[in-house]
């Protein structure tokens, strides 16, 4: 998928967490925004997996680790949702270990504990694109 691509998808997910807001605000549980956002990405028509299991590969064999994915839309782009008081700098580093470990190129970190969502939404890229 190319950066045009990823970027239209990207705008519908900004967007969907927008509307998800919107309707609740903040001070929910993490799960609820998380139901939610589903079902507001698919109205719009996209692939959305959620809790998607990441094993940890290391020189071509499986570790007993594995990672849990909150959301992977288009089978592409990583979100990762929080609902919490404060982003901490551990929570990106969450992110962008399992879009290394998936090798995806674009992942967003969604806190819907703020009250205005704009504050709680970081966009992350792992590598060039």
């Amino acid at each position: 998928m190319n950066k045009a691509d990823l970027d239209k998808i990207g705008t519908q997910i900004v967007d969907a967490a927008y509307c998800v807001h919107k309707e609740f605000g903040p001070g929910l549980l993490e799960s609820v925004y998380e139901f939610c956002l589903i079902e507001e990405l698919k109205s719009r028509n996209l692939t959305v997996n959620s809790q998607v299991r990441l094993p940890l590969n290391y020189k071509g064999k499986t570790l007993n680790k594995e990672f849990i994915i909150d959301l992977l839309v288009e089978n592409e782009i990583i979100i990762e949702l929080k609902a919490v008081e404060i982003l901490l700098p551990v929570h990106e580093v969450q992110l962008l270990t399992y879009m290394k470990l998936a090798d995806k190129k674009l992942g967003y970190l969604i806190n819907f504990n703020v009250p205005i969502i704009k504050e709680g939404i970081k966009r992350k890229i792992n590598g060039y694109f």
